[in-house]
């Protein structure tokens, strides 16, 4: 059974800790690539990270994006989006599809 992580900065994912869900915080560049790189390599199946840390890291990303595990869900931070999630949804239903329909 694969696990649920979230990586990000400590006041935008505290929150996932009540749902049950693993919280790791970072607070740089080599904490978040590190922390990624573990999550994928110890049976996590779905790792949230806020798109403030993805914008860090966006080789570790790429790496992950041809394995079907584990998946990475880019999601807002406490301070707001910067549509880089969206833009990653957009471009999978565009290759998926031949055409963007969102």
């Amino acid at each position: 059974m694969y696990k649920i992580g979230v990586v990000g900065d400590k006041d935008s994912i505290l929150a996932f800790k009540a749902l049950g869900i693993d919280v790791y915080t970072v607070n740089n560049k080599e904490e978040a690539r590190k922390t990624v790189d573990t999550l994928a390599h110890n049976n996590y199946g779905i790792i949230f990270i806020t798109e403030q840390i993805a914008s860090l890291i966006p080789d570790t990303l790429s790496r992950y994006d041809k394995e079907a595990v584990p998946a990475i869900i880019l999601i807002p931070s406490n301070q707001g989006t910067m549509n880089i999630g969206m833009d990653r949804i957009n471009e999978y239903v565009e290759k998926a599809i031949g055409t963007n329909i969102l």
